[in-house]
């Protein structure tokens, strides 16, 4: 306490400056002015705190005074509570906050020309009231004499002016980093729309010099036929000479109308899809517009963007509807409600397809005695009867008669399809499986996925599963890259498609994030490229050599449903829960054909409405190398529909 108490009173002169400034303070009479200051005054040097700093007994001093006072002697100044040191202060925010607040009004009092004392003396001069400026002005306006008020109002005319111009500055400057940032936006637009036209006229000029060269061999062609007729013309009755040209005339004018009629139905599919083709060409010559550069094209279909992209527009336009050319049953029995199709298959040379689903049994047909045949009822040429009901089946591609299920109870099965008979049976799986695929280069090697969060595969030699890889979430399914018997896709519950080496099986090659809900199909288009289906209503595409979607299908409805999903490399085909099958091309990501199913009518039940929300596209397959796509339904319809 005395050393406080001796850095308090050693400087009579601070004393009587302090006396002569605040008069007050010392003689303990208050007053609004002085009560305000006096808060703000640290009891060591009697200036405005710097730094406050809040002691444990709750007196503040500046940070300087109170590390002095403390390096004398370890108690508080003003009450003598024991403080170890200075660890036992604590900055005070709020009172700092209030200081600075209080130099801020001292400052602005000072810029009006006012003494600091008089000014917050009378009352609050504050920069940020207009209200409190005014009371202050009407109430002191009075004590003011003439040279007063035009110091004053010269004063605040420089300051009126200065501000003025401060402001004009501020807003011209926000304008012209507007107009600056504006201005390069639009050049490098320009930039880009320069480069893009110049790539266009570069292909118009390609695609001219293709036509030209074109329509030069047909000329040729035609002036050789013309040739070899006239040397003939001797040897030739008149009369059959007129009936041959009027025929020949006619067969090429029929297979002209026939070729106009085609190019206008696919111009049509075109300008009906333009703004999307617009994105598919950019997207096709991105690295020519990157570049400033255009690739000359092949008139035989070389790499360039060009013939990506005219290869992207002809496979696009090549199909307009969807039509049936056969309709099956999965049950035949009228009274059996539950007939939901989970998977269809067809075999290794696509001459049968199996059908299978909740009825527990599986149905192969013959292809081309299906199409044949006229009647309304068809019948399986063999049938497998499982324990449980079947979530998905795969046939071997090299052993013909060989194919494996998988069911609800978590069962992996395979057959025998010539006898019917079960030659193996995997009984590993907790949960429900969902999905098996055979390997085609491997073709002893089975995968399968189940809610149990585990992909185990199967060897047609062992008993038993010969490798198990750990999910983090329920398998929904799980498909072999067809030209690897190591690589692996499979798509789970926590929206991503995983994609592994099974070689190395402790962390993934790749991780494809982009779904919003479960995956529950995964298909290879090639051996890069995979394509996934989610109940987040989209397919997405994506490369194994790149972490990011390359592109999402819209379109379809599935949200709550597996409906199937199948591909032939270029087109991929998938169900939706508008009882519909729709059609993509993998080049754009609008839907290029869909078929609707009709409404069931049976024998013990009404006419159901087409919009019907418990009928669904259930499973889906494609006939490879044709243009072929059998779908069946949740009420076990299932149509063989051919692209046309």
């Amino acid at each position: 306490m005395a050393g406080g108490r001796e850095m308090m009173f050693t400087s009579p002169l601070r004393s009587r400056h302090m006396k002569r400034q605040h008069p007050t303070i010392l003689n303990g009479i208050s007053g609004s002015f002085e009560d305000k200051t006096n808060d703000f005054l640290c009891p060591i040097c009697f200036d405005v705190i710097e730094a406050a700093h809040i002691t444990r007994c709750g007196h503040t001093f500046c940070y300087r005074c109170i590390l002095k006072a403390l390096e004398v002697n370890h108690r508080c100044p003003k009450c003598s509570f024991a403080l170890a040191g200075i660890e036992h202060t604590f900055p005070n925010f709020l009172l700092n906050e209030l200081i600075s607040k209080y130099k801020s009004r001292l400052k602005a009092a000072e810029e009006l020309g006012l003494s600091p004392d008089y000014s917050f003396e009378r009352g609050s001069v504050s920069p940020n009231s207009s209200d409190s400026l005014k009371d202050f002005v009407a109430s002191e306006s009075n004590n003011l004499s003439l040279p007063d008020v035009n110091v004053m109002l010269e004063v605040l005319q420089q300051r009126k002016l200065r501000l003025e111009a401060e402001s004009c500055v501020t807003q011209n400057k926000l304008l012209y980093e507007f107009l600056k940032s504006l201005l390069r936006l639009k050049e490098r637009q320009l930039c880009d729309v320069t480069k893009e036209v110049s790539i266009l006229k570069k292909d118009i000029e390609d695609v001219e010099d293709i036509l030209k060269t074109s329509e030069a061999k047909t000329t040729s062609s035609s002036l050789d036929r013309c040739d070899e007729s006239t040397v003939k013309r001797e040897a030739v009755v008149p009369e059959r000479e007129e009936l041959s040209r009027c025929e020949s005339f006619n067969s090429v004018h029929k297979n002209m109308e026939i070729t106009q009629s085609s190019f206008s139905l696919r111009n049509q599919i075109i300008q009906t899809h333009f703004d999307d083709f617009v994105k598919c060409y950019f997207s096709c010559r991105a690295k020519e517009v990157t570049f400033g550069r255009a690739e000359k094209s092949s008139i035989s279909g070389g790499d360039s963007g060009l013939d990506t992209f005219r290869e992207n527009l002809i496979k696009f336009s090549r199909y307009s509807k969807l039509r049936p050319l056969a309709t099956l049953s999965y049950s035949n029995d009228i009274f059996n409600n539950s007939t939901i199709v989970s998977s269809i298959e067809f075999d290794k040379d696509n001459e049968f397809f199996a059908i299978a689903g909740v009825t527990k049994r599986i149905k192969v047909y013959e292809y081309a005695q299906v199409i044949q045949d006229t009647v309304d009822m068809h019948y399986p040429c063999n049938e497998m009867v499982s324990s449980s009901k079947i979530s998905c089946i795969s046939w071997n591609s090299y052993h013909k008669g060989v194919l494996a299920s998988s069911d609800y109870e978590g069962t992996v099965t395979v057959w025998d399809v010539t006898t019917s008979q079960r030659t193996k049976t995997f009984q590993e799986h907790e949960k429900r499986c969902w999905s098996v695929d055979f390997n085609n280069v491997d073709t002893r090697l089975i995968a399968s996925g189940s809610d149990d969060a585990r992909v185990k595969l199967w060897s047609l030699n062992m008993d038993h599963s010969v490798a198990s890889l750990e999910a983090k979430a329920n398998v929904c399914c799980v498909k072999f890259n067809p030209k690897s018997s190591f690589h692996l896709a499979f798509g789970s519950a926590d929206h991503c498609v995983h994609y592994y080496d099974l070689r190395s099986m402790k962390h993934a090659l790749a991780v494809f994030k982009g779904h919003r809900k479960a995956v529950s199909y995964v298909k290879f288009l090639n051996k890069e490229d995979i394509v996934s289906a989610s109940t987040d209503s989209q397919l997405k595409l994506w490369n194994v050599n790149a972490s990011h979607c390359l592109r999402s299908y819209v379109g379809h409805v599935n949200e709550k449903n597996f409906v199937g999903l199948a591909t032939d490399g270029d087109y991929i085909a998938c169900g939706s829960e508008n009882n519909s099958l729709y059609v993509y091309y993998k080049g754009l990501c609008k839907q290029l054909l869909h078929y609707k199913f009709d409404g069931l009518c049976g024998v013990l039940e009404r006419e159901e409405k087409d919009d019907d929300v418990n009928e669904f596209v259930s499973a889906v397959c494609w006939k490879q190398t044709s243009n072929v796509v059998i779908a069946a339904n949740s009420q076990g319809t299932i149509k063989i529909l051919e692209l046309i």
